[in-house]
């Protein structure tokens, strides 16, 4: 069997899943770093600065909502996969004994 190299992440479901999970890593790690901004934001400076990291908090955190569905939608279609996979073994398996 010939080792194939995917020529995007997206090739297979079980790199797209791990691209996923990379990429909500790095939002989860801005998140953590917009919320050390927010919180050492002075008084002083605590007008649009403060609102413009409130809302850069809001969005990141919808994407880290989505980006947690895909890597459950993916981790369901590989389970798919794989049962659907095995029926069909069986059923070959099943029709070669036959």
């Amino acid at each position: 069997m010939p080792n194939h190299q995917p020529a995007t992440p997206f090739d297979n479901i079980e790199s797209s899943h791990e691209y996923v999970s990379l990429l909500a890593k790095a939002v989860e790690e801005a998140l953590a770093e917009v919320n050390a901004d927010i919180a050492g934001v002075s008084d002083f400076e605590a007008g649009r600065r403060k609102e413009a990291l409130q809302l850069v908090h809001f969005h990141l955190s919808k994407l880290s909502g989505h980006m947690t569905a895909s890597r459950r939608i993916l981790n369901d279609l590989r389970s798919l996969r794989r049962l659907l996979l095995e029926e069909r073994l069986m059923e070959t398996a099943l029709q070669r004994g036959a």
